[in-house]
């Protein structure tokens, strides 16, 4: 599909969006438990693709994508009616006699860039949020999970005409035609780098947009931290879908009292969660490419390792690694990971931690392992980031509850929840003003005009 047949596409879904089609809450209603539907139907066959794409197994793939796509829509579905709702808006002094209200409106037409790491989730969640704010949808599936990419293809296309709900398949030339197209709204997941991209591609048209990135994401451990359960949270954080996770720890700020323990804590949860040979367990993820591979073991010449380090580069499997001694000039520091490689760097003072965050750019996800209160409002009142967990991993993603976003690098807006329709939607304002009396004195024509404003509008 190119461009006289997108322009057609996003033409067609323009026209059915003015027609009103999608504005009203049982409309939208309606679409939602369609979804729903259709998910349950083909979970077997979204479990499937996960496996054939990243070799997920059943556990990661309902925990980490579907469970957590059923929940957004539950929750959705339950509080849509009372998010439509226009509010009432208070007036000031100055406009007696009127009445304010703030409307949500849908943008229109959408446009949903998806990734290769959660290719369910990431790709579903945020279509939840553009439904339900009523607005109509081209979604863009990774061309590097080609499996999830043509189910998406067939599952939504089974329920929904692409008037209202489009996937369009292909690889960056496809992304590069969609992003030419005079959307309404562009919701991207991915890189930093290919995110630059979209965000100068919207810029040239002044479209607005949410992008949701990534960069390197710290994970503090300070001396009190209760190791073993720490060390369980980190590798369940750190290794979950081979280390493919936006939000994964990037890295590890440990004080230097406990590191040596720690490290030992962290090897002892790898075997316990992925067996003695995590290569030859069945149910570890792969690396998505073999670009992604090699680069990724080109990391592993970078400080001791400490633990791990083997690979297997006819599976493109890594073992989860941790690297030591490591220092802020080699190359695994260089950039975002996203791999199962974990770099430890010591500290001996909660603010050399801290300074060393605030020197880069602002992270996605920050995490802290701590008993002390004090280290934690340290913590979260000196550095900027997307969001993160105290004392776990990950999980901040998984509420409805919390919406999720970057800053900075890392990303602009948010989603989940009411995030998702708030990112969706624009809030037009109206104020209605009565036709029965007026105040003239605003008018140029005014005698006494300037000195009632004075007297309203003072410092």
């Amino acid at each position: 599909m190119y461009n006289d047949t997108m322009a057609n596409l996003i033409q067609k879904q323009k026209h059915f969006y003015r027609s009103g089609a999608t504005r009203p809450y049982e409309y939208r209603l309606r679409q939602l438990k369609k979804l729903r539907d259709v998910l349950v139907t083909y979970e077997k066959q979204v479990i499937e693709a996960l496996k054939k794409d990243l070799n997920k197994s059943e556990f990661e793939a309902y925990s980490t994508e579907i469970g957590i796509v059923y929940e957004e829509l539950s929750f959705t579905i339950k509080h849509l009616r009372s998010w439509m709702a226009p509010r009432k808006a208070k007036t000031a002094l100055t406009h007696f006699g009127s009445k304010g209200r703030i409307i949500p409106e849908p943008y229109g037409t959408t446009l949903i860039i998806a990734p290769w790491n959660y290719p369910f989730q990431l790709a579903v969640s945020p279509l939840i949020g553009a439904l339900a704010a009523g607005n109509t949808v081209v979604m863009k599936p990774s061309e590097l999970t080609p499996v999830m990419s043509a189910l998406l293809s067939e599952m939504l296309g089974s329920i929904y005409e692409e008037e209202y709900i489009a996937v369009v398949e292909g690889g960056p030339d496809v992304s590069q035609e969609l992003l030419a197209q005079p959307v309404d709204y562009i919701f991207f997941t991915g890189s930093v780098n290919v995110g630059k991209i979209v965000m100068q591609a919207a810029a040239k048209q002044l479209i607005p947009l949410t992008l949701e990135l990534g960069g390197k994401s710290p994970c503090i451990v300070h001396a009190d931290a209760p190791l073993k359960l720490t060390a369980q949270r980190i590798v369940f954080g750190k290794f979950t879908n081979a280390g493919q996770t936006c939000i994964a720890p990037d890295y590890l700020l440990v004080h230097r009292s406990v590191k040596n323990e720690l490290i030992a804590y962290i090897q002892e949860s790898i075997k316990e969660f992925y067996g003695p040979d995590p290569l030859s367990n069945p149910s570890y993820g792969r690396i998505v490419s073999e670009k992604h591979f090699q680069r990724l073991a080109s990391f592993l010449q970078d400080g001791t390792v400490a633990s791990g380090g083997k690979t297997a580069p006819d599976h493109l499997t890594i073992e989860p690694t941790m690297l030591d001694q490591v220092t802020w000039n080699m190359p695994v520091m260089q950039e975002e990971i996203f791999g199962p490689i974990l770099p430890i760097i010591e500290y001996d003072r909660i603010q050399e931690a801290i300074d060393m965050i605030n020197d880069r750019p602002k992270p996605l996800a920050l995490y802290l392992f701590t008993r002390e209160p004090e280290i934690e409002e340290t913590v979260v009142g000196s550095v900027s980031y997307g969001g993160g967990c105290i004392n776990d991993t990950l999980m901040h993603i998984a509420t409805p509850y919390l919406p999720f976003g970057g800053v900075g690098e890392s990303g602009m807006g948010a989603y989940h929840g009411q995030g998702s329709f708030d990112t969706f939607t624009h809030y037009k304002s109206v104020l209605k003003q009565t036709n029965l009396f007026d105040f003239t004195f605003r008018y140029p024509s005014s005698k006494n005009g300037l000195k009632y404003l004075r007297k309203l509008l003072k410092p």
